[in-house]
């Protein structure tokens, strides 16, 4: 019995603590996803692209479900060496999309972000 009792401790300790852990990095992903927002938002990324939550922007360039159509890596190319990815997927839009000199965190926080708009 004690040995169950023992076993049972354990596992609860260890529920609770992944629980923790989950709920941490969840708060960190919300705060980076804000952040990515805000960069957009100062980037004026709604001139050129349009999502609907936001309801503004430009409805030529949709971004509603890019983060399900997109890995972060893609979206991180589309960010950091738009020319390229233009070459790459033979995109005919225009304007062609521009590369951001952006500081690391905030590429990652916008990629977040980008992440974030999944298909519903």
């Amino acid at each position: 019995m004690k040995l169950l009792t023992n076993a049972l401790m354990t596992l609860v300790a260890v529920v609770v603590a992944s629980t923790s852990a989950a709920l941490a990095a969840g708060a960190q992903d919300a705060a980076l996803i804000a952040k990515g927002e805000k960069v957009y938002d100062a980037n004026k990324c709604a001139t050129c692209h349009f999502i609907e939550a936001k309801g503004k922007g430009n409805k030529k360039g949709p971004l509603d479900g890019v983060g399900t159509k997109l890995t972060a890596d893609e979206i991180r190319e589309w960010l950091v060496n738009a020319p390229e990815m233009t070459k790459k997927t033979k995109s005919t839009r225009k304007p062609f999309m521009k590369s951001y000199k952006l500081p690391k965190e905030d590429i990652d926080a916008l990629v977040a972000y980008m992440q974030s708009l999944k298909k519903k």
